[in-house]
């Protein structure tokens, strides 16, 4: 597959930036956002191939949805899959700055 590869895309939706995931990146961690279908080789190598970086693991988390009311109305929120990658000693990503 080439860098260029449109499933990679569909694989990482977002980087997730909080005070927790900003904590996380001082030892090498990162959190993305990612699709339910997506599975840890998979998410694995669309982070090797889109940052150009070495991954050492991906750990998931999937949230489920909740309901939720706002202003006398009621919703349901989606599932949520995350995942934490951990990069090989000397590889960096900087998703702050952007793409």
């Amino acid at each position: 597959m080439t860098t260029n590869d449109p499933r990679h895309y569909d694989v990482i939706v977002k980087p997730i930036i909080t005070e927790k995931a900003t904590t996380l990146s001082e030892h090498n961690q990162l959190i993305f956002r990612v699709a339910r279908h997506a599975t840890k080789p998979e998410i694995k190598e669309a982070i090797e191939k889109l940052f150009d970086v070495k991954v050492k693991s991906v750990n998931t988390i999937v949230r489920k949805g909740k309901l939720r009311n706002f202003k006398g109305k009621h919703a349901m929120l989606s599932d949520v899959k995350n995942a934490v990658v951990t990069l090989e000693e000397g590889h960096r990503i900087d998703v702050t700055t952007g793409l």
